[in-house]
C-alpha cells in the first residue's frame, strides 16, 4: 500500500511538472513598437489570429509606438525572459542603436537584450509618390528635386528608421536636397504623403501595395536587387545606376535568455504559424512575400543586413552636422 502511495504521488508529481512546463500555458503579447498601419502590424494581425487557434491562448497585439521603434523594443528587453513577449520589428532594432552611436547617446536596450526568432518577410523598400504629382519616373523626380534645391521633402517612419537612412543614402549618392519630414511609424508616413505635406516617401510593398491599387500613390523606383512580383513594371535603383539595396524586412524577436526548451517550443510555434494557409493567404492578400528563415539563418541575414545599411547611420549623422 505504502508502494502503491508513493508511486501515485510520483505520477501526480510528473503529471504537474509536465503541465508547468508546457508552453504556452497562458496569453503571449505580441508587441508592434509603431502605430497601426505598418509592415509591423501587417504581420502581427494574423499572426495573432493563428497563434491564438493553434495555442488556445490570447496572442493580444499591443502597439508600443516612440523613438523609431525603440520604445516598443526596450519594453521586451527588459521583460522576464519566459517566452510570452513577442517584438514584431524591422531593422529599426539596430538603425537605433547605431543611431545613439553615433551621437553619443545612450541606448534604452542593447542587442544582447534580444533574442531572434525568426524572420517573416524581407519585401524591398519602394519609393513612392502621389498619383496626382507630376512624377511618371526617378527622372522626373531627381529633374525637379535638384531644380527646387531643399523645396522638396520626404516622410519617413522616424529620425534613422528604415525608411529614413536609405533615402538619406539616396540623396547623398544623388547630390539632392530635401526636407526630412519624420513620424511615428510607417502608417503615419504614407499619411504624411497622402495629405501632400510631402513629395516622396520610401516604404514596405506591403504598406503601399493598397493605396497603388486605389491609385492614389505611384511607385517610380525598388530599393532590391531584382523586380518584385507585386510590382513587376516598376524598376530597381540597380538598373537605373544606383547601387542602392535596402529592405523593409520583419522579424521576431523575445527577451534574451528564455531557457532554451521554451525558445524551442517558441521557434516550433513560430514555424507551424507562418506555414498555415491562413497566415499564407493574408500575407499573399497583403502582397507580402514570406521569407521564413528559423533562428540560425535568421542570424545570418541581419548580420548581412546590419553590415550594408549599418555603417550609412554614421554618414546621416555627419550631414546633418553639416
Amino acid at each position: 500500500m505504502k508502494r502503491l502511495l508513493s508511486a501515485t504521488v510520483l505520477a501526480f508529481a510528473a503529471a504537474g511538472l509536465h503541465a508547468q512546463e508546457s508552453y504556452p500555458s497562458r496569453a503571449i503579447t505580441i508587441v508592434v513598437p509603431n502605430p497601426p498601419g505598418g509592415m509591423n502590424q501587417i504581420t502581427a494581425q494574423p499572426l495573432s489570429a493563428i497563434l491564438e487557434r493553434l495555442t488556445k491562448q490570447p496572442a493580444p497585439v499591443i502597439n508600443k509606438p516612440g523613438g523609431t521603434a525603440a520604445v516598443g523594443t526596450a519594453f521586451v528587453a527588459t521583460q522576464k525572459p519566459d517566452g510570452y513577449n513577442i517584438l514584431v520589428t524591422t531593422p529599426n532594432i539596430y538603425l537605433v542603436v547605431e543611431k545613439n552611436k553615433a551621437q553619443n547617446i545612450e541606448s534604452p536596450y542593447r542587442l544582447e537584450q534580444i533574442q531572434p526568432i525568426a524572420l517573416t518577410s524581407a519585401d524591398p523598400l519602394i519609393f513612392v509618390v502621389q498619383t496626382e504629382s507630376p512624377y511618371r519616373s526617378m527622372k522626373d523626380f531627381i529633374a525637379d528635386a535638384k531644380a527646387k534645391d531643399g523645396q522638396l521633402a520626404y516622410s519617413s517612419s522616424g529620425p534613422y528608421g528604415v525608411s529614413h537612412i536609405p533615402f538619406a543614402q539616396l540623396t547623398n549618392v544623388m547630390g539632392l536636397k530635401m526636407r526630412h519630414v519624420p513620424t511615428t511609424g510607417g502608417g503615419p508616413a504614407i499619411t504624411t504623403l497622402l495629405g501632400g505635406h510631402v513629395q516622396a516617401s520610401a516604404q514596405g510593398v506591403a504598406a503601399v501595395s493598397g493605396h497603388i491599387k486605389g491609385g492614389k500613390l505611384r511607385p517610380l523606383a525598388s530599393f532590391s536587387a531584382k523586380r518584385h512580383s507585386a510590382l513587376p513594371d516598376v524598376p530597381t535603383f540597380r538598373e537605373l545606376g544606383q547601387e542602392l539595396e535596402a529592405y523593409l524586412w520583419v522579424g521576431l524577436f523575445t527577451t534574451a535568455g528564455v531557457p532554451e526548451p521554451t525558445l524551442k517550443a517558441m521557434r516550433d510555434l513560430i514555424r507551424r504559424a507562418i506555414n498555415d494557409p491562413l497566415y499564407q493567404q493574408a500575407m499573399q492578400k497583403a502582397d507580402v512575400e514570406i521569407d521564413y528563415r528559423d533562428t540560425p539563418e535568421f542570424m545570418k541575414f541581419f548580420q548581412a543586413d546590419y553590415k550594408r545599411l549599418g555603417p550609412a547611420v554614421a554618414m546621416v549623422a555627419r550631414d546633418e552636422k553639416k
